[in-house]
């Protein structure tokens, strides 16, 4: 087996991983724990599980108030995804699979909550007093999030340097 192809059947288990550990999570918050009836749990001083449906995708944004919406943001998103499974298929460094894997892990298992339940469960809320860095997400956001900023650190960090080009041969010089 070549390295290249160990490294994109790594990258499909990693985001295999991803989604059916979020799914795992949404569960224990959804029955175990049963978070929705009870609406918040403490943990730490900066740190609670607290119900959510995200009904948009990030940040809130392209709320899907009707199911036509609901619909679209699956293909949309599944689009997406799509996008990532065949990008993360032509890459051949595994850093590189690695993120695409985390994102497309992520994806999976939001779109699978927004087809099944028409919203997206979200739980973990990090706060220090009032103050939240972030909004309400779940482990499918953190895997999104944390691979597309390693997609973009390496982007920014790991472009390979063009080599200068050669002067032109005196011959070929313009004659003035």
């Amino acid at each position: 087996m070549s390295a290249i192809l160990r490294n994109r059947i790594l990258g499909l288990a990693l985001a295999a991983a991803i989604f059916l550990v979020d799914q795992w999570l949404k569960f224990q918050v959804m029955w175990t724990w049963q978070l929705p009836q009870r609406e918040v749990i403490d943990l730490l001083p900066f740190f609670d599980l607290r119900w959510t449906q995200n009904y948009g995708v990030s940040l809130g944004m392209l709320t899907a108030d009707s199911m036509e919406m609901r619909w679209g943001l699956v293909l949309l998103t599944g689009g997406i995804a799509i996008t990532v499974l065949i990008w993360l298929l032509r890459e051949k460094h595994l850093a590189d699979i690695a993120a695409l894997a985390l994102v497309l892990g992520g994806a999976l298992g939001n779109i699978r909550d927004r087809a099944k339940l028409g919203y997206v469960v979200d739980y973990a809320d990090l706060h220090f007093g009032e103050f939240r860095p972030f909004l309400i997400f779940n482990l499918a956001d953190a895997a999104i999030t944390i691979g597309v900023v390693i997609i973009l650190a390496r982007s920014f960090l790991s472009r390979e340097k063009r080599k200068p080009q050669a002067p032109a041969p005196a011959d070929a010089a313009p004659e003035s």
